[in-house]
């Protein structure tokens, strides 16, 4: 049965400003997705009004702001960057809601930067594309280090989630996949790498710090909930010096919420709800790099779930983390 008010919580658009970075991602492939990326309230809305979404949580395209090393260039193309999304979300209220990009090369800039968007933009969270390239372009940062644990004390006061988004690990980290480029990208190495981020995350002890944090992970959790019981099984067994106090299924089922953006795996779908909970999983499409009418037809078909399950996913999941 389909769901008519379904809410999608990973729909990437850009901005003329930021369209340039997606631009040199996506060169091969920006005759097309360029217009689609661009056009909020025309193609957009268009696959919206097709796939029986009625919501539509918009974030900026990966990496962008992660992918800019100058520090203070991030803050300012953040900032932007928010402004444009709270402008297009205030020509059609109704149909679209925002997640913030932030500077996360320095995590204070990224605290204020997320209170402006919740609390003065009306943003529903934060969505950051994954480790962040600061002073220089053959760096990585990850928040899980201590200097971030002020920032997500912010993100824990606010009450919004925090999505971690993919992005292909740096030139200098692709070893493993030389002579294999088919394998870089959402076919392998995104998940591998927002995978290993969220571990980072899960095993550094924020959770046990944090434990009202809110983070989201797309593509029915890059893995995670299928590889998590021989995570916490050789964390048994090898723990070496591990600072988490609690199994990573714990935090998988108690701290984050999955969507299904980009994965449409009926089977990879019931497993995620068997990990995780029905009550943790979120419909999305991935758009523009999916068709969101895809998403809709595998979603509204699926046979491998109640209908009182497929209102959960499709809505009414979104509407309590959301705060709708």
């Amino acid at each position: 049965m389909r769901v008519q008010r379904k809410i999608a919580l990973e729909e990437h658009v850009a901005s003329p400003e930021t369209a340039v970075y997606s631009e040199k991602l996506h060169k091969d492939k920006w005759h097309v997705m360029g217009p689609r990326i661009l056009d909020i309230h025309g193609q957009l809305l268009a696959e919206m009004d097709a796939a029986g979404i009625e919501i539509s949580v918009l974030s900026l395209n990966a990496p962008l702001i992660q992918a800019i090393p100058n520090v203070s260039q991030a803050i300012e193309t953040a900032r932007r960057g928010n402004d444009f999304l709270a402008e297009e979300v205030a020509k059609n209220p109704s149909r679209f809601l925002a997640f913030a990009a932030l500077p996360m090369q320095d995590p204070d800039a990224a605290s204020e930067e997320l209170t402006r968007c919740v609390r003065q933009l009306g943003f529903v969270g934060a969505k950051v594309n994954g480790f962040s390239q600061k002073d220089r372009e053959d760096s990585a940062v990850y928040y899980d280090v201590p200097e971030y644990r002020p920032f997500w004390r912010v993100v824990e006061s606010l009450g919004v989630p925090f999505y971690l988004h993919p992005r292909e690990p740096l030139p200098s980290q692709q070893l493993s996949y030389v002579g294999h480029p088919w394998l870089l990208g959402p076919s392998w190495a995104f998940g591998v790498e927002t995978a290993t981020h969220a571990l980072r995350l899960m095993t550094s002890g924020l959770l046990d710090e944090y434990p009202k944090l809110t983070l989201m992970l797309g593509h029915l959790g890059e893995t995670l909930p299928t590889a998590v019981w021989r995570i916490d099984h050789w964390f048994r067994l090898a723990p070496r010096g591990l600072p988490a106090k609690r199994k990573m299924s714990e935090y998988l089922r108690d701290n984050f919420y999955i969507t299904t953006a980009g994965n449409f795996c009926s089977h990879t779908l019931t497993d995620t709800i068997t990990e995780v909970g029905v009550d943790r999983i979120l419909f999305a499409a991935d758009y523009p790099f999916e068709r969101m009418t895809e998403a809709a037809e595998w979603f509204d078909n699926l046979d491998v779930i109640s209908e009182e399950d497929r209102l959960k996913i499709g809505r009414t999941n979104a509407e309590k983390l959301l705060k709708l």
